[in-house]
């Protein structure tokens, strides 16, 4: 396999991800927008150009699950990292030969950067505006809200209990 071309991409899922069954294998079609920003340094502002479609292809191969996972676990204004192939399908529309260019995933993933996690996500929705704590909120206990219960460790924890040392 020669002169394949592969391409990262970040954007975001235009809809849910759909499984299908072809064959006797799955794929989970999905669409992902990359939205393309310039820095204007006449306007001093960050300006956005027209957003890219890429269809993109994840299929099961063996034992490896990605069409299951990506429908399992994405889904519509996920922002992700996609890994894969340039394919070009070629067509027929309306008597004239068309071509579009596709991905087939190799691998994808949450982009992190835009995501919260745990109780942050439910509470603020996550991303950019989402609400995030401050060094005054939280005091001593490892990063637990100012008032929260002191949680102790177990008794038989080594590590938890500040009068002895581990037992080594």
């Amino acid at each position: 396999m020669a002169n394949e071309t592969f391409v990262t991409i970040t954007g975001f899922l235009y809809q849910d991800p759909e499984l299908r069954i072809v064959g006797s294998g799955r794929v989970a079609n999905l669409t992902v927008v990359v939205n393309a920003r310039k820095f204007n340094r006449d306007t001093n502002e960050w300006e956005k150009k027209p957003g890219k479609f890429w269809r993109c292809q994840a299929w099961d191969q063996g034992k490896m699950q990605l069409a299951q996972n990506v429908a399992d676990t994405l889904k519509d204004k996920d922002n992700v990292v996609v890994y894969g192939e340039i394919v070009t399908r070629e067509f027929e529309q309306d008597g004239k030969k068309r071509s579009v260019d596709e991905l087939r995933i190799e691998s994808i993933g949450k982009d992190l950067k835009w995501h919260a996690s745990g109780p942050q996500q439910q509470a603020g929705g996550g991303g950019f505006n989402s609400q995030q704590s401050t060094p005054q909120q939280t005091q001593g206990n490892w990063g637990q809200p100012q008032g929260a219960p002191q949680q102790s460790a177990p008794s038989n924890d080594p590590w938890g209990n500040s009068n002895t040392g581990p037992a080594f």
